[in-house]
């Protein structure tokens, strides 16, 4: 069993080369078929390495006729005709783009490719002007409508949100180029275009008002993503080979795959999916790991948080947002919550139909601590990479009961701050605390406090319960004192385990832990 060396589509974005060459696959050819059923031009986001590129590849193997690719598929028992279509499919996924002139030389190689096949008479004129002309004489010539599919469409854009000059000539360049979408509707059969973000605000699809956006239909919330049913079906036998490299049974490995890398939902009813990258390298490597978190580091959505002093620890605990506010992309420092929803960081969780607001979380365990990990040192003077090392020392010395160690090592987060610490300072320390505290629930059960009546944090090892108050312009005495009036223990005093309570006073003139008291 150990041995067992199916092949993982890793990596994979062809679909013809995933069924020629024996790749496993998770069967969506019955939505893509449901989809391609009708001529309406479609729009969907989802995070980046969430199969939109395989799902396009299927469209482009689809309306090019290759019947014999979906042997077997649940697609081959509902298309009856197979009928072969010209297909223009651009993918912006494959180019960095540092100028005006990166994206149409990405343009011209893809129009030129096409003017071979169909006329170069307008190969002089502008991209658009040469796009509209090949799509009407790919379907002047074949006879029959075309499909064009558009992978990664806001690529450029995304690459230069923090130019805004930049930002503003591509967001020219494009809405001209996929305008013709609209003006050459009647030689279309098919459109369908992915990407991260919807950029309404950029007027990118201002000229696409017939755009259908599925990206939060019900219908569709799996067409990306890999289902709990689809994963035990699909990949049980390699299920099985990750459980006992890791001394799991088969259900233990089915609910680690679940905690880490499941929870993603397109719609408030739909079905959760798992992100489809990280299943298939734990699956590989024979490890669970930070897969998909690792493949791209959000610095700018962290400098997005900081510059609009946004409070991590509601972030962290869940936010609430409207449709309008998380669905349309705003590159507003004053709301960081859109593209940090639809960059794949937070998902829906719950809606609230009578108020028409949705409360958006961390979908799993990988991405929350992934994005704690990650935000930290952006918080604090610790050093980039040794994050995990400090929570992990954190760790040990509470399982060891040495507190004095602990709360050293925690001063150390704040030795190097040179803020003032005033009223609107205060928060930033406060949101250090928590997310110390957030980290450690990855190695042992951690709690911050969230409401009112409850310990500042508590911890609880195998062998003591600790329960915290931190008191700023206040005394250590003071934080005791605090926790046997307040009742902070009562939850706690039927468990069994040691019992310590720790007062800590914070000193605004130092600016650091001055003092603590353990009893």
């Amino acid at each position: 069993m150990i041995g067992l060396n199916r092949e993982l589509p890793i990596g994979i974005q062809t679909f013809e080369k995933l069924r020629k060459e024996g790749y496993l696959y998770v069967d969506k050819t019955g939505l893509v078929w449901k989809i391609a059923s009708s001529s309406t031009p479609y729009f969907l986001s989802r995070p980046r390495r969430f199969g939109k590129s395989l799902l396009l590849s299927t469209f482009e193997a689809y309306f090019e006729g290759k019947k014999e690719l979906f042997k077997g598929l649940a697609i081959e028992e509902l298309e009856k005709e197979w009928n072969t279509y010209p297909v223009l499919h651009l993918d912006l996924n494959a180019r960095k783009y540092t100028t005006a002139a990166d994206l149409v030389a990405m343009l011209n190689q893809y129009l030129e490719k096409w003017e071979l096949l169909y006329g170069n008479e307008k190969q002089d004129r502008s991209p658009e002007e040469r796009f509209a002309y090949v799509i009407e004489r790919a379907s002047i010539l074949t006879g029959r409508n075309v499909v064009v599919l558009i992978d990664e469409y806001d690529k450029p854009l995304l690459q230069a949100m923090q130019n805004e000059t930049l930002l503003e000539e591509y967001r020219v360049i494009l809405k001209a180029f996929y305008g013709v979408l609209k003006s050459a509707d009647r030689y279309l059969r098919f459109a369908f275009l992915t990407g991260v973000t919807k950029f309404a605000q950029v007027s990118v699809f201002s000229d696409l008002n017939q755009l259908q956006d599925i990206s939060l239909w019900y219908d569709y919330a799996t067409v990306c993503g890999i289902t709990k049913e689809e994963l035990v079906s699909t990949f049980r036998p390699e299920l099985e080979v990750l459980g006992k490299v890791n001394g799991f049974t088969y259900e233990e490995t089915v609910d680690e795959m679940t905690r880490l890398y499941d929870g993603y939902h397109f719609h408030p009813a739909g079905e959760g999916v798992f992100n489809p990258f990280s299943v298939l390298n734990a699956l590989k490597a024979k490890e669970f790991n930070d897969y998909w978190f690792q493949t791209g580091t959000p610095t700018f959505l962290v400098e997005l948080l900081k510059e609009s002093d946004y409070d991590l620890r509601t972030l962290i605990d869940g936010v609430e947002a409207s449709s309008a506010a998380f669905t349309e992309y705003r590159a507003e420092a004053c709301n960081p919550i859109p593209l940090i929803y639809q960059s794949g960081y937070l998902t829906i969780k719950e809606y609230d139909k009578e108020f028409k607001v949705y409360r958006l979380g961390f979908p799993n365990d990988e991405v929350k601590y992934g994005f704690m990990n990650f935000i930290l040192p952006f918080y604090t003077p610790i050093p980039d990479g040794e994050r995990r090392f400090y929570i992990g020392k954190f760790i040990k010395e509470l399982r060891e009961g040495d507190i004095p160690a602990f709360l050293t090592r925690l001063k150390s987060f704040f030795a190097d701050f040179s803020y003032e610490l005033n009223e609107e300072k205060e928060r930033y320390y406060q949101v250090i605390f928590y997310l110390v505290f957030k980290l450690m629930g990855q190695f042992t059960e951690a709690e911050v406090r969230s409401a009112r009546g409850r310990a500042d944090a508590v911890v609880k090892t195998q062998k003591y319960i600790y329960v915290f108050e931190f008191k700023l312009n206040g005394t250590a005495e003071q934080a005791l004192e605090q926790i046997d009036d307040k009742g902070y223990l009562i939850p706690y005093l039927a468990d069994g385990r040691e019992i310590v309570k720790v007062g800590v006073e914070f000193s605004a003139e130092k600016r650091n832990i001055s003092r603590w008291l353990v009893e």
